[in-house]
């Protein structure tokens, strides 16, 4: 019996179709059983799979809102901003703003003046893959001071008083998770184009993605979700200051959808740029990084991601290039491992 090339090819159609509905049940059903088991934490998930998108969310805005949490929910995606910054980075040495192994010295503000010993040793991409050796801000400290708002106390001023104080760098070339050191990449990436870091990423991202919901300043919309500490406490979202490109953007997981679909996509900017992220520029015994990435690497599969963590929120992102799929978890509350747990199993029983 012979079957028609169209035949053929919508049969191929309707089993790939079949195929992503499969695997979109399946991750519901993950984030239903936790939410069964969680109730008191909202949850938004995104996911794409060969350019197709899906999504599935639980839980309310806040206790008194009878709003459901849905894909178009803001929330802070705390850490993960690191990766756009990295992206936005990346874009800086397409547009022969910089090179990756630059020494930072010409880069930093006036107010910055490295230590004569400091001078012509830490490069960007070490500050892009937390190797850089420079100290870091004390959260410990801070959130002593203001458990709502602990790095609204950090400044211009105080930043260059750790920068210009430092006389040694103690780590360097070896992992040491910085702050500071996306802080000053947001710095240089304002230096070489002239414009705030807000302007940069809107330009670089927000408005060529259509990100309408990705919010850095002004985050004060009806879709906000309330923000939970681990004992279940409302949380302030963090306010818009000078650490903004380590982790002060707000999202939600239509737009980190977007931004997966770009990376994922080798011919836009954002996709080319992610392609510079992805070269491993550390390693050691225990993980492989790229720009701002996390990468982890089996027999079958490479993974690249992210986790995001505020005060009072979670979030992990994750992609596989080769196999075209990419997910954006989302939570309402500041728990890690949960966030954690529901990507290893969706990972492990759906994606792998």
């Amino acid at each position: 019996m012979k079957t028609s090339s169209k035949l053929l090819a919508a049969l191929l159609f309707i089993s790939s179709f079949s195929f992503g509905q499969d695997i979109s049940q399946k991750i519901d059903s993950i984030i239903h059983d936790n939410y069964k088991k969680n109730p008191e934490v909202g949850i938004s998930v995104g996911f794409i799979n060969n350019n197709k998108e899906s999504y599935t969310s639980y839980g309310n805005l806040n206790a008194e809102s009878p709003m459901k949490i849905n894909e178009n929910s803001i929330f802070e995606i705390a850490s993960i901003t690191k990766i756009l910054t990295s992206n936005l980075i990346a874009q800086a040495v397409m547009d022969h703003k910089i090179k990756l192994d630059d020494y930072i010295d010409g880069f930093l503000p006036k107010e910055y003046i490295l230590q004569e010993n400091l001078k012509n040793k830490i490069r960007i991409s070490d500050l892009a893959s937390h190797q850089s050796g420079l100290p870091d801000i004390d959260f410990a400290k801070l959130i002593e001071q203001d458990p709502q708002q602990p790095v609204n106390s950090v400044t211009a001023q105080t930043l260059a008083a750790i920068i210009n104080n430092c006389s040694e760098l103690k780590d360097y070339g070896k992992y040491r998770y910085s702050t500071i050191g996306y802080t000053l990449l947001g710095q240089i990436l304002e230096k070489v184009y002239g414009k705030s870091y807000d302007d940069i990423i809107r330009a670089g991202m927000i408005k060529p993605l259509h990100m309408r919901n990705t919010l850095t300043k002004d985050f004060n919309v009806k879709n906000r979700t309330t923000a939970h500490n681990p004992d279940g406490g409302i949380q302030e979202f963090f306010k818009w200051n000078i650490t903004a490109p380590a982790g002060l953007v707000k999202s939600n997981a239509a737009d980190m959808v977007t931004f997966l679909k770009a990376v994922l996509n080798k011919e836009t900017k954002v996709g080319k740029a992610a392609i510079i992220m992805e070269k491993i520029v550390y390693k050691d015994e225990k993980r492989e990084m790229g720009l701002g990435l996390n990468i982890v690497t089996d027999d079958k599969n490479t993974i690249y991601m992210k986790s995001g963590d505020s005060m009072g929120q979670a979030s992990i992102i994750c992609y596989n290039r080769n196999k075209k799929w990419g997910i954006i978890i989302l939570l309402d509350q500041r728990n890690s491992k949960m966030r954690q747990d529901l990507l290893n199993k969706i990972y492990d029983t759906v994606l792998k």
